[in-house]
């Protein structure tokens, strides 16, 4: 038995599918890719599936994983090529490895944002989000599973930067993504909706994630 984790992207359509849907389109792709998976054993054989870490959605993942394991030995090429042909163009599989990192040590997550305001000009926005970040204080209502909940996200914005770029306001964060700490990106677009009073066409996408000291996940 041998566990290998799988890296693809999640992107066009495939965005706006669920964690359970994406659980559930994996898992009849391995089957019809006849991947011979390990599956538990008892009353309910289960395969055994760990993604890293679930993406919001709307999100486009640029970095994301999949931890199964296999009962006999198969290239990582072989299960690419198996894997591509079944999935839906939007998940595409682009390396196999073996895990080194485990994802309970995920702690951080980095982002990338593109707005496409209507109502002033890039640079006009860019001025005023650059003020709102530069404020101690920025309150957001954040959904909890005990409610609403209003947090303060300005000191999560040390790692936060915005600029210009072909008519588009562009934004880089890193933010805490682990089980005791965790910002959802789209917090930071509220924000800026609710402070600045402009609307905006936005796109976001994870770039990568990381353990506490800021290493890669892999």
């Amino acid at each position: 038995m041998k566990t290998v984790r799988i890296w693809f992207c999640k992107e066009g359509a495939a965005r706006y599918i669920s964690h359970l849907d994406l659980t559930r389109c994996f898992s009849r792709a391995l089957h019809r890719a006849k991947i011979p998976l390990w599956y538990t054993e008892g009353f309910s054989p289960r395969a055994y599936m760990v993604f890293a870490l679930p993406l919001s959605l709307g999100i486009r993942g640029e970095r994301e994983s999949l931890d199964i394991r296999l009962e006999q030995e198969i290239s990582p090429e072989e299960i690419i090529s198996r894997l591509n042909a079944v999935l839906p163009p939007d998940l595409p599989v682009y390396a196999v490895t073996e895990p080194v990192m485990k994802p309970g040590k995920i702690a951080f997550a980095s982002f990338e944002f593109e707005l496409e305001t209507e109502d002033l000009s890039a640079q006009e926005a860019l001025g005023r989000v650059e003020d709102l970040f530069s404020k101690q204080e920025i309150l957001v209502e954040k959904h909890t599973k005990s409610g609403p909940k209003t947090i303060n996200i300005a000191p999560f914005l040390t790692h936060t930067k915005v600029w210009e770029e072909n008519g588009r306001l562009r934004l880089s964060s890193v933010l805490p993504a682990g089980s005791t700490e965790n910002v959802n990106p789209y917090l930071i677009t509220t924000s800026i909706r609710n402070y600045m009073g402009f609307d905006f066409y936005e796109k976001v996408a994870r770039t990568n994630l990381y353990d506490a000291q800021m290493h890669p996940f892999v």
